[in-house]
């Protein structure tokens, strides 16, 4: 339960008082309420109500951490990894992720995984994982056993308590917003919420597809019931200047009949395997959109479909994460 000053911070916050909140948990984090500085950190993560600043926002997290609170001890881990608000430093986030093993199920679980992987020190893969060329025109490559079962298992876990219906990119605003051409439900991972094992499978995405982990949009874990679906449709976007130019999908489970992939200029369909990837392009270099990547994700027949999702941009989606 967040502390009494936490509640009344969200009251000032609600009623238009904004400067009066953030003093208030001001001097509630300097007395170490860790529910405070946990606040302060959001906020000055999200930008909405004070400047967002995301060095101030990892160190309010590490305080938040220091002080009790195993949120702000697991954002901070997520940072550390990531790199957010400073330079990543995979070595500092496993010994962190170590640490919190000792009375953490959920960490404890994420060391198994890393401990699974082949990583250098900087959290990537040792070798990138070579991928099979489905098709030429759309560019399409496959990437069978990119992910372990049980990192496909650890995915969907995450992904279940926070799934809400999908959303697609409305043209004319750029907002995200319900469609009915899109019917599945969706769970997305910001920078705070990509824990260490997590952001080690990014910058394995990052490898197979050859380009740098901070040019992927949050992983998304979507999941399809019996006849949801994705219609045809584009992920390249309308009217940008920093293009999704690729797509990169990995299946996390197979006991499911239909939920095929298809290439509609082709005919293609793909069903992976459990922990099967697949890369395509959206777009070139340039971010001019392929005409022929229009696809489609095909309702399943029977059983429940679960899959994992990154749109690569051109560049970084966040020019600087300090």
């Amino acid at each position: 339960m967040a502390s009494q000053t936490v509640f009344r911070a969200q009251q000032l916050l609600q009623s238009g008082q904004a400067q009066n909140a953030v003093n208030l948990l001001g001097t509630a984090g300097s007395k170490g309420d860790p529910d405070a500085l946990f606040m302060l950190a959001e906020l000055c993560l999200a930008g909405n109500v004070v400047h967002r600043d995301l060095p101030l926002s990892r160190d309010l997290f590490r305080r938040a951490a220091e002080a009790g609170s195993a949120d702000g001890a697991a954002v901070y881990r997520a940072f550390v990894a990531n790199g957010t608000g400073a330079a990543p430093d995979w070595p500092k986030a496993t010994e962190l992720l170590e640490k919190a093993a000792g009375t953490s199920i959920d960490a404890q679980r994420e060391l198994a995984l890393i401990a699974q992987m082949r990583l250098a020190m900087d959290g990537n893969p040792k070798a990138a994982p070579e991928g099979e060329r489905l098709s030429a025109a759309p560019e399409v490559h496959v990437f069978r056993g990119l992910f372990t079962p049980a990192e496909c298992d650890f995915l969907i876990d995450a992904a279940k308590p926070r799934l809400t219906p999908s959303v697609v990119v409305d043209p004319r605003t750029g907002r995200q917003v319900p469609n009915p051409v899109r019917t599945s439900d969706g769970a997305a991972f910001p920078l705070a919420g990509e824990n260490p094992a997590m952001h080690a499978l990014c910058r394995r995405l990052a490898a197979a597809s050859g380009t740098d982990v901070g040019q992927g949009e949050p992983l998304q874990i979507l999941r399809y019931h019996p006849g949801q679906e994705f219609r045809p449709h584009f992920d390249s976007i309308h009217d940008t200047d920093n293009q999704r130019i690729l797509t990169f999908l990995v299946y996390l489970n197979e006991d499911f009949e239909g939920g095929e992939t298809q290439f509609l200029a082709t005919g293609l369909k793909v069903k992976g395997g459990k922990g099967d990837g697949l890369l395509f392009r959206n777009a070139d270099d340039s971010g001019r959109s392929d005409p022929n990547a229009q696809h489609a994700g095909l309702p399943p027949t029977s059983g429940e479909k679960f899959l994992a999702s990154r749109w690569i941009r051109q560049r970084p989606v966040l020019v600087s994460r300090t």
